[in-house]
């Protein structure tokens, strides 16, 4: 999958779990936190929806992802 398609699937999975959120200006460089109001319960959901979405399995000792960008590579690193 291309760094695009990626990052519309991320944004597809987050339009699902924030309904209010326009996820129209999401960037790469949007912070998760501060720009989409991703807190800790919904990162959570995120990485499940994720995992699901793109086969991929996020390591639960890895630092929390800050930005979109982050997110994006580390599926694209890490497809089986």
């Amino acid at each position: 999958m291309t760094e695009s398609e990626v990052f519309a699937g991320l944004k597809e999975v987050l339009a699902v779990m924030k309904p209010h959120l326009d996820t129209s200006s999401a960037t790469l460089e949007s912070n998760l936190v501060r720009d989409l109001g991703i807190d800790s319960l919904s990162m959570l959901l995120m990485s499940l929806a994720l995992e699901k979405k793109f086969d991929v399995n996020f390591d639960t000792n890895q630092a929390p992802f800050t930005t979109v960008g982050e997110v994006v590579s580390y599926i694209m690193e890490n497809q089986k």
